[in-house]
């Protein structure tokens, strides 16, 4: 430890079997323990507020604070390695090298996770290390044994993440489903717009009625008006009775006043002329009335007439407008080429995440077997046969079998509950495990009797290579002083 927290330059060498830490509160036990984690697996400072007291802050070196560094060698795969690690925020680094042959690995590519066979963060908490009054393991081992089930049967690696798989599809099945809402709304909004587009028109048809409606009035008032001018035209007299009286009248004077033979000279040539006048008064009088009242009546009817004609076509058009949409509106529903696309997805993307729960399903009974075989064989040794049996469903939730009888673990005294999660920690390192790692304890067993004590402590000299144990109590070491004189 170069530089981490109360300690700079303390070396300390690990042996195989028990390493015991005894320390009173505050001598560092703790230190140690996140000294081992953070060389494994980094430490990264918080951000804003929760920086003030994060394990960055805690641990930061007492003396020389920019000087923030320490050293891990181990062995792993029969070969030795050398980690450093400088946590220093403005000189943040790390090397990893293999001190047999040199070779030299990058930890930014995950060649450390690689060589400790996937172990990550979460895993280490969950399985091999148990910090102060932190024994319960949480959903996170849940999933790592689901994906290990999964993987391990199905593809015989442990390489491929189910909850990352399932999370994955999950997330792309809300893209597929906003997609097609998105699509929906479209076709709904295009719909909303024809139903707005066909009222308008319908408004348009409807005035455009109403207009030619009056125009029809004007134009039967124009024609009756026009029909009565006509008739009251044939009424009238071309010439007054009177001029053709008096036309004759002077005839018959000349006959009587002049002698023959011109009294036939003249009667002609008077005859003519009257007839000249009479001819010139009738056509006066029809001129009149054909050319200008009658003109200007057949100029206005003419006129309504066109209006009402461009008034009729422009309805004709609209009406073609307006049963076109209302074909179109009458269809049923399309989803569209590309709604059809993303619901195939859709449909493909649930198939998916159905077959691979199936698959998670069977495969994690048989894990599930291997496990409550596993946790129940290291219950029963270290509770002197007590409980001999554990069953541990999919989401770990735990039930104890004792004399025929089925105890929920809520039921049962916390130190057997810490036995318990012992038992199952223990369990899954072996099956998720290829190499044995040490076991890191932390003031693990507070509330252990005596009795629980030694049988843990014989468990853990039979049966695991290296086992870190920091403890605040004198009662480990006798025990274990005792155990070894036997």
């Amino acid at each position: 430890m170069k530089n981490f927290g109360k300690f700079s330059d303390k070396r300390i060498l690990l042996h195989d079997g028990i390493n015991l830490f005894y320390g009173e509160n505050e001598s560092g036990k703790t230190t140690i323990y996140t000294f081992l984690r953070s060389m494994l697996f980094g430490l990264d400072r918080g951000r804003g507020r929760g920086a003030v007291n994060d394990t960055f802050s805690l641990y930061e070196p007492w003396e020389n604070p920019n000087y923030y560094a320490g050293v891990l060698r181990f062995e792993c795969g029969g070969k030795n390695f050398c980690l450093t690690r400088n946590f220093d925020k403005y000189g943040k680094s790390a090397s990893l090298i293999c001190e047999d042959d040199g070779e030299e690995f990058s930890l930014e590519h995950g060649d450390l996770e690689m060589l400790l066979n996937g172990l990550n963060a979460s895993n280490y908490e969950n399985t091999v290390s148990i910090g102060q009054m932190k024994v319960e393991t949480n959903q996170g081992l849940a999933s790592e044994l689901k994906n290990y089930a999964t993987n391990y049967y199905s593809a015989g690696n442990s390489d491929i993440d189910l909850e990352g798989a399932l999370e994955s599809l999950n997330k792309r099945k809300k893209e597929t489903e906003r997609s097609i809402r998105e699509l929906l709304q479209e076709k709904q909004q295009k719909h909303y717009e024809l139903e707005q587009e066909k009222s308008y028109i319908w408004r348009d048809m409807h005035k455009l009625e109403q207009e030619i409606e009056a125009l029809d009035e004007q134009i039967a008032a124009q024609k009756e008006k026009q029909e009565v001018a006509e008739r009251e035209e044939q009424k009238k007299w071309r010439v007054h009775p009177g001029e053709i009286l008096g036309v004759l009248a002077c005839l018959v004077f000349v006959v009587v006043l002049f002698e023959k033979p011109w009294n036939y000279l003249v009667a002609p040539v008077l005859v003519l002329a009257e007839g000249i006048f009479i001819w010139n008064r009738l056509k006066d009088g029809r001129k009149k009335p054909q050319e200008e009242v009658l003109s200007e009546m057949q100029s206005a009817l003419a006129k309504l007439l066109w209006q009402k004609e461009h008034l009729e076509s422009e309805w004709k058009e609209k009406q073609t407008q307006y049963e076109n949409i209302d074909e179109q509106l009458q269809e049923p529903p399309e989803t569209g080429e590309e709604c059809e696309k993303q619901e195939m997805t859709k449909k493909a993307l649930e198939l998916a995440a159905q077959r691979l729960l199936e698959l998670s399903k069977d495969v994690h009974q048989e894990l599930g077997v291997r496990l409550n075989e596993k946790t129940s064989s290291v219950l029963k040794e270290i509770t002197d046969g007590k409980y001999e049996m554990l069953l541990v469903d999919e989401k770990l939730k735990m039930s104890l079998y004792t004399e025929g009888r089925k105890i929920p673990i809520e039921q049962v005294s916390r130190g057997t509950i810490e036995q318990i999660y012992f038992a199952l920690r223990m369990a899954a390192s072996e099956i998720l495990y290829e190499e044995e790692y040490p076991v890191i304890l932390d003031d693990t067993f507070a509330f252990y009797d005596d009795r629980r004590l030694e049988n843990m402590l014989r468990w853990l000299v039979k049966h695991k290579k290296q086992v870190l144990i920091f403890t605040c109590q004198k009662r480990e070491q006798e025990i274990l002083d005792r155990i070894q004189s036997i």
